[in-house]
């Protein structure tokens, strides 16, 4: 899918106050970062998840309006008014990230995210901005263009692939805009416990003496969920580019400099095991993002708040 650009303003900081931003998975790992950097701009936040429990603990809680919601309710409310009519929605709901090869991802995630992102358009939705995965490749190695054809080989990126195919065939009936931000790596606080970080960290915590890992030297495309954040907040709120955009740096490092380089930053050692665990057999070995269309956009950001 190639660059797509609209003649609209495509400033983000063009009558901020006045913009209504509803956040999906707000109390995720991704949505806490993005609700934080989207108070930063003024916006007003409507917030969303299926606690309200767990979002009263996140800092942000009182700056935002909170409405509970289960994706996977059904039912027929009009959710656009449910969510104060929002101007933009970051979708980054998702469940079972555990697990990406569960059949849940496409038998009971994909018609659930379906019907809940076409009751949003049907009534009233013009700006829609949802994660997708890097995963959507499948095994395709080196640089990643956004145009390239997608071949994933497994559920989870299965059902991304699934529901981007649907919300394009929507755009024939609704009048809406579509940003799909292809998420890469990531790491930072609040990561899910099974990352490699965060595991690395414990091992240390605990005062182990051996880490196992991988062989480690399979390529990725890491980014900090600060930047991660960040940049996807700039994606949804621009009216210039619209399409698939990759959300990554373009600069591949080996898994094993990632974990050495961890452990020179928070000046710790700990033996490193590798070759205990095998490769992935849904990753390829050395593949990366391209960022000539992402750079796009931040120039153009850069370049507006000069």
């Amino acid at each position: 899918m190639g660059m797509q650009v609209c003649c609209a303003n495509p400033s983000i900081t063009d009558n901020l106050n006045r913009m209504r931003v509803l956040v999906t998975g707000a109390t995720g790992f991704i949505g806490n970062y993005v609700v934080q950097e989207l108070l930063k701009l003024n916006v007003q936040v409507i917030a969303t998840s299926a606690s309200e429990a767990k979002a009263k603990k996140k800092p942000w809680f009182k700056s935002v309006t909170y409405v509970t919601h289960d994706i996977y309710s059904m039912n027929k409310e009009n959710l656009f008014e449910k969510f104060k009519s929002p101007n933009f929605l970051i979708h980054l709901a998702w469940g079972n990230l555990i697990n990406f090869k569960s059949p849940d991802h496409i038998d009971k995630e994909l018609p659930a995210h379906k019907l809940f992102l076409e009751n949003l358009i049907a009534n009233g939705l013009h700006d829609l901005t949802v994660i997708g995965t890097c995963l959507e490749y499948g095994m395709q190695e080196g640089c990643l263009t956004e145009d390239m054809e997608c071949m994933p080989t497994i559920a989870y990126p299965i059902a991304k692939h699934n529901l981007r195919l649907y919300l394009e065939t929507l755009k024939l009936k609704y009048n809406f805009s579509l940003k799909w931000i292809r998420l890469f790596y990531m790491y930072g606080d609040g990561q899910a416990e099974k990352s490699i970080l965060p595991s690395l960290d414990r091992a240390i915590a605990n005062r182990e003496q051996v880490f196992n890992m991988s062989k480690g030297d399979q390529m990725r495309d890491y980014l900090s969920i600060n930047e991660v954040s960040r940049n996807i907040v700039k994606f949804a709120l621009q009216r210039k580019i619209y399409g698939v955009i990759n959300c990554c740096s373009g600069k591949p490092i080996s898994l094993r400099k990632l974990v050495t380089d961890h452990l020179n930053r928070v000046n710790k050692k700990i033996k490193l095991n590798l070759g205990y665990y095998p490769y992935s057999d849904y990753e390829p070995m050395r593949f990366w993002g391209s960022t000539n269309k992402s750079k796009t956009i931040l120039d153009d950001h850069m370049s507006f708040n000069r």
